[in-house]
């Protein structure tokens, strides 16, 4: 019973952090990681690869398992300030893409090194863009953070892995809500097919769409939804990516 009353506080938690209260603030901490230029920050738990190619860049964050949400929050983009620390706190905010996962450690306590164990909410930012907001020698400081709507240019991105029976679908550049929920996938032969999530931002069809235009439905975590027709043409290859609509 006690483990049921803690995953449904953790559950109500989860979807406090991750949607905000009506746009307001929500306290949460900040630590840094990946190095003074940032390249330890490359690859992570959504499977964007190089950030420089995906427009991220420095701008990167990795969420706790309370923001996380188990790679639903990937994509999402949140702007951040330090407070309440006068000592290390810089003026102004930053504005942050979800691209990694920081993983709790359960061997130390959530106030002294176990900063990103539920139910608490943290970013583990890249060390220049925490420098925006914090001296370095802080080490960690509290914030205060809340979702805004991601600004990209150009369409929603479609990289096709995989093989014939396993087309694995990394989505990126996707604007507004940034966060996909859901994605569908049809062939030029086929109806609509829902896809399901593998990985970070890497979703997966078992259908043989070999020789036909591929077309994607977007659905982002605030129910609006991108159609993109004939994305991918009926000669479309494995390890491409072609571009969308957007939001």
């Amino acid at each position: 019973m006690e483990f049921l009353y803690f995953s449904l506080f953790l559950l109500i938690t989860m979807f406090t952090f991750v949607h905000g209260s009506k746009g307001g603030w929500t306290g949460a901490h900040a630590t840094f990681y990946g190095g003074g230029d940032a390249s330890g920050t490359m690859g992570g738990a959504c499977g964007y690869g190089n950030l420089y190619n995906q427009g991220i860049g420095t701008n990167s964050a990795a969420l706790s398992t309370a923001l996380f949400n188990s790679g639903q929050s990937c994509g999402a983009c949140f702007e951040v300030k330090c407070v309440g620390d006068p000592q290390y706190c810089l003026s102004g905010s930053i504005i942050v893409t979800a691209t990694n996962f920081c993983p709790p450690n359960y061997a130390l306590s959530n106030d002294n090194g176990g900063w990103c164990n539920p139910p608490n909410a943290h970013f583990d930012l890249s060390q220049p863009v925490f420098q925006k907001i914090a001296q370095y020698r802080a080490g960690i400081v509290p914030v205060q953070f809340r979702r805004v709507s991601c600004m990209k240019q150009g369409g929603i991105r479609f990289t096709i892995n995989g093989h014939s029976y396993f087309n694995l679908v990394l989505i990126t550049n996707v604007g507004g809500a940034g966060d996909v929920n859901a994605v569908q996938i049809k062939g030029s032969g086929t109806g609509w097919q829902v896809m399901s999530r593998n990985w970070g931002a890497n979703w997966q069809s078992n259908s043989k769409l070999d020789g036909q235009c591929l077309s994607f439905q977007v659905t982002a975590s605030d129910g609006r939804t991108v159609t993109s027709n004939d994305v991918a043409p009926s000669n479309w290859c494995f390890g491409q990516t072609y571009t969308g609509g957007q939001f």
